[in-house]
């Protein structure tokens, strides 16, 4: 071996020492370990002693010991990084050689007893799609038998292969390199820089061995004919298994095939998933699985099996494994998000302000950790608006779920094992946005678990929620794990303590009371209407809505929380006018009360009972449901009996106890309240609630139920113009409430102007929207005695002593400062429903 130099050259980029090689080739990509002993070659890695050096690796022409000529290295070679050297015994070097492009060579020079070439990148020229899947599929059709014959080409060659069809010149490169191509052959591979002709090439290769192996087959197949016929008379015959005889069918048929040049449909979509799952860039784990399936479906082409298999695979290359729509959480753009929830819905300051919270948060962090956002409220409130606003701030799809009536196997899917398995509609939902950070709403929360379903949903939700869980989230029919640490759930539901408990704790309620009818005329003015007139093919010069038609429409038939009934009302509205259009009236129409009721009749809302007269027994309670607060009037009537108390209306256990508590402390306080003890002896009370179709309970309408049986025993009138709601004890203390928001906008809606409140909610009011606390006269109490003083009136003549006292002891003060625009609204003189028709 050559002595080694001290000094060392460097090569440029564009002319590089030239690794001559006769008994071996390496393609781009490929690694090899060559032992080196060409004395040119030793004494270019002696000048050039860096550790990763990069050189001109080219295939050289002649024999071993023949001389180089440096014209016939000029041509197509591989730029490769010769590392790991190893001097041998004998003067040898052993290296190993990796590939990294195809490069051609000219000029090439002889310096110092090595030789030199300018190099540059070889420009491949690609193959169309469906030729180049044409040649591969009939590459690999010929290597099935040709790997079953010949022991020089594994059997493992095909699977291989199938495996990086990607790219078909590179694939046309790993065939020469792992079947039985000579030196020349793996060169001439190498020199074509056409992928169609490198196809054409690799495949008549084979195809030529192959010829070789039919020829063996042919003096197989006419041995066997002639110990058929040796058995025939009566000479023994070699004993061959059904399983022998049938896996050389097999043969025979690859044989046939690949003698007609027919490729079989089976292979040709084989390498059409083979292909997508290379096209996906699926994580490793899910790739392996893919490639699996694929081989068995190969292997066993028909069949339930088989159709099966492909469903699967197909799952598993379009689920959204790496694909994403959004920035990182850490880049959340708060203002645009704020934005978009004020373009999309006026008000809500409050649900919004706490989405805005949670967001931060995530910002801070850099992640979603932490519980998720459950928006409540009665239906048609916004709450599914707000999450559509939500997902188009933060730049990310949206992808629904609606959880009542749904089983577990609905949310996370079917095992494989079972008849009808499928995925669930968790990874559907994601599959279908196509990117793996959806915001994922969760609707009616509340209802999940409810009916007749299958498993159990709460805990499958539950497991699913749990951050600690969600990196690792395997869908029972993908049965691979799938992250969801990326998507930001949002749940809605119509009552936040009717979701399961587990499933609540993971949650963080963002409330919506409703809506007054002022701030109802408002969205309907500015929101509803531009949309609802566009969307029944009219136009602005079409109709006309004053503000006042739009009032009488929020009294008289949308008192209902939300703005589902004012929809519904408008659209009813445009629909008679677009019908008139279309039968050519061009008139614009304005829509006042009249035309409003000859189009939807009477309105539903008249003047509420409340609002007429004083009555004996008959109390204006407050009270929460999941579609907002509502009036509930609770009545008591005294007949002559022997001191029974009736109670009716549908009510639960709490209410029930409730009633006989108010009973009883009406019966304790009864000289107080002129009641003799010979009434409640001789007089049975009959308590009801209206409406007895729905069901009710809870203690806070304590105070109401005690009015009313006093009212009743007392023969003393309630005020008709106070609504209350608050729990009382046996001895008459008035305890705190919930929903006050919710109950006080009831009343508001109702016309009602004075409230009576545990002492206690007083601190609720903030909630409260400013022009309704401005609109409305609250009294806040602690004691029975207190609600007596100001609801119940002193006899027939309708005087209630003692009145203001208490209510300037306890009452909420007015504030005097100047209103804002809704509370002038709703200080205008209100044009009020005409009453009922009879």
């Amino acid at each position: 071996m050559p002595t080694r130099r001290t000094k060392q050259v460097t090569p440029s980029a564009d002319r590089l020492p030239v690794l001559p090689l006769r008994s071996t080739v390496v393609y781009p990509f490929g690694v090899i370990g060559v032992q080196i002993g060409i004395p040119s070659t030793l004494e270019m890695l002696s000048a050039y002693p860096q550790a990763m050096l990069i050189a001109a690796f080219v295939v050289a022409p002649g024999e071993p010991d023949d001389p180089f000529d440096p014209r016939s290295l000029e041509k197509v070679g591989v730029r490769v990084r010769v590392s790991d050297r190893l001097n041998m015994p004998g003067g040898t070097v052993q290296a190993t050689v990796q590939g990294l492009e195809r490069i051609i060579l000219s000029d090439v020079v002889e310096t110092n007893g090595y030789f030199t070439a300018h190099v540059e990148p070889a420009k491949e020229i690609p193959a169309p799609d469906d030729v180049a899947q044409d040649l591969i599929a009939r590459i690999l059709t010929v290597l099935e038998p040709l790997a079953d014959e010949v022991e020089r080409v594994p059997r493992e060659v095909p699977r291989i292969l199938r495996m990086n069809l990607a790219d078909p010149g590179r694939f046309a490169d790993l065939v020469a390199t792992l079947t039985n191509f000579t030196v020349a052959g793996k060169d001439q591979v190498l020199q074509l820089l056409d992928i169609r002709e490198r196809l054409q090439y690799a495949y008549g290769e084979l195809d030529y061995q192959l010829d070789r192996v039919r020829k063996l087959q042919a003096e197989r197949d006419a041995a066997r004919a002639a110990e058929a016929e040796a058995a025939e008379r009566g000479e023994p015959a070699e004993h061959e298994s059904p399983a022998d005889r049938a896996q050389a069918l097999r043969r025979r048929i690859k044989m046939l095939q690949s003698e007609l040049g027919e490729v079989d449909p089976v292979e040709r979509e084989v390498i059409d998933f083979l292909r997508r799952i290379e096209a996906a860039d699926l994580p490793a784990r899910v790739a392996a699985e893919a490639r699996t399936e694929i081989e068995r479906l190969r292997t066993t082409p028909t069949g339930p099996d088989a159709s099966e298999i492909r469903t699967y695979v197909d799952w598993l290359v379009h689920l959204p494994w790496r694909s994403t729509a959004a920035p990182p959480p850490e880049e959340i753009d708060l203002a645009r998000v704020q934005k978009a929830l004020d373009d999309a819905l006026l008000g809500l300051e409050e649900p919004k302000e706490r989405l805005l919270d949670q967001l931060a948060v995530a910002r801070l962090r850099g992640d979603l950790v932490g519980p998720v956002p459950c928006i409540v409220g009665p239906p048609y409130v916004g709450k599914s608006s707000l999450v559509r606003a939500l997902a188009e701030g933060l730049g990310r799809p949206l992808a629904s779920l609606e959880l009542g009536g749904r089983g577990e196997s609905q949310i996370v899917g079917t095992r494989r094992a079972r008849v009808g398995a499928e995925p669930g509609k968790i990874i559907a939902a994601l599959r279908d946005v196509g990117v793996r950070d959806p915001l994922f709403h969760l609707e009616q929360m509340d209802e999940i678990g409810l009916g007749k379903v299958d498993g159990d949903p709460i805990e499958a939700l539950e497991e699913t929620l749990e951050w600690q869980n969600r990196p690792m989230f395997v869908d029972n029919y993908i049965g691979m794990p799938f992250d969801l640490t990326s998507v930001l759930f949002v749940a809605t539901a119509s009552d936040f303590y009717r979701i399961p408990r587990d499933l609540r704790e993971l949650m963080a309620e963002i409330r919506i009371a409703g809506y007054t009818p002022e701030e109802k005329t408002e969205i309907a003015r500015k929101k509803l209407l531009p949309r609802l007139v566009s969307e029944h093919g009219l136009s602005e010069t079409d109709v006309v809505f004053p503000d006042d038609a739009i009032d009488y429409l929020a009294y008289g038939y949308a008192r209902d929380s939300g703005l589902g009934t004012m929809i519904r009302s408008l659209q009813t509205l445009l629909r008679t006018r677009a019908r008139a259009k279309a039968q050519g009236d061009l008139k614009r129409w304005k829509f006042g009360p009249e035309r409003i009721e000859d189009i939807l009749g009477l309105p539903r809302y008249t003047a509420t009972p409340a609002e007429s007269r004083p009555e004996v027994g008959v109390v204006t309670g407050l009270a929460w449901t999941a579609a907002g607060g509502e009036l509930m009037f609770i009545e008591a009537l005294r007949m002559p009996g022997n001191g029974r108390l009736i109670i009716t209306g549908l009510l639960g256990d709490v209410m029930r106890e409730s009633v006989n508590a108010a009973y009883s402390y009406v019966r304790s306080r009864g000289e107080s309240l002129g009641i003799d003890e010979e009434t409640f002896r001789e007089s049975d009370v009959h308590v009801h609630f209206p409406v007895g179709a729905i069901p009710k309970d809870g203690p806070s309408a304590g105070i109401a139920v005690t009015l009313a049986v006093a009212s009743s025993l007392s023969n003393r009138p309630v005020r008709h113009d106070i609504a209350m709601s608050g729990e009382v004890t046996l001895r008459g203390k008035v305890l705190e409430i919930g929903g006050v928001k919710e109950k006080v906008l009831a009343a508001h809606r109702a016309g009602i102007e004075e409230v009576i409140l545990p002492v206690n909610n007083e601190r609720d009011l903030r909630d409260v929207p400013e022009d309704v606390r401005n609109s409305i006269r609250f009294h806040f109490v602690d004691r029975m005695e207190e609600v007596v003083a100001l609801a119940l009136y002193n006899g027939g003549n309708g005087r209630r002593p003692g009145i203001r006292a208490a209510a300037s002891t306890n009452e909420a003060k007015k504030p005097a400062a100047k209103k804002s625009a809704a509370g002038k609204s709703a200080a205008r003189k209100r044009k009020k429903p005409p009453a009922k028709r009879k």
